[in-house]
């Protein structure tokens, strides 16, 4: 069954074979910004730091970005997917990217872990203050539409090709 786990150096095997299913394809949730990550092992220790540090208040943030919560998710030792979960709302998050983003490795993808890592992240939020979060999808994204309806999202409107809704914290089904 799906879990949510802080990004760690021990998952490095699971998710370098991720990154190469992956490929070239975006990944929300993972905290990459402008491209792929480099697979070298002190390369990926570096990110897992600096995931971890991001959550953590206390860690200075570039005025553009906000503090968040990295989260991956993981089935029997495997890295399957990316979870993030943002402390606040930039303007940018607030129209497109939301609180929450998520991405799922391709050949583990229609398993249901999309679902039941969004249900898992909502008592997260909640720790972190956040009263109802924002979730986003592309339009044509019929599989993470259904992902956040599960969940209790509640559709507000569609910004800029985004589907945008709004699930109160503790209002998941999972």
């Amino acid at each position: 069954m799906t879990e949510l786990v802080p990004p760690s150096p021990d998952l490095y095997d699971s998710w370098l074979a991720a990154e190469e299913d992956f490929g070239d394809e975006h990944r929300d949730g993972s905290g990459a910004f402008g491209g792929r990550e480099s697979t070298e092992r002190s390369s990926y220790d570096l990110m897992v730091a600096q995931r971890l540090a991001e959550g953590d208040p206390a860690t200075p943030m570039p005025e553009d970005r906000v503090h968040c919560t990295y989260l991956w998710m993981v089935e029997d030792g495997e890295f399957v997917g990316y979870l993030a979960i943002r402390h606040s709302l930039t303007p940018f998050l607030l129209e497109e990217g939301g609180h929450i983003g998520y991405s799922v490795r391709p050949s583990r993808r229609r398993e249901g872990h999309a679902t039941r890592a969004l249900a898992l992240s909502l008592p997260v939020a909640a720790s972190l203050g956040i009263d109802r979060v924002l979730v986003t999808c592309d339009e044509d994204n019929a599989g993470s539409r259904r992902t956040i309806e599960k969940n209790g999202g509640v559709f507000e409107d569609v910004r800029r090709g985004k589907r945008r809704y709004w699930i109160a914290v503790g209002s998941s089904v999972g």
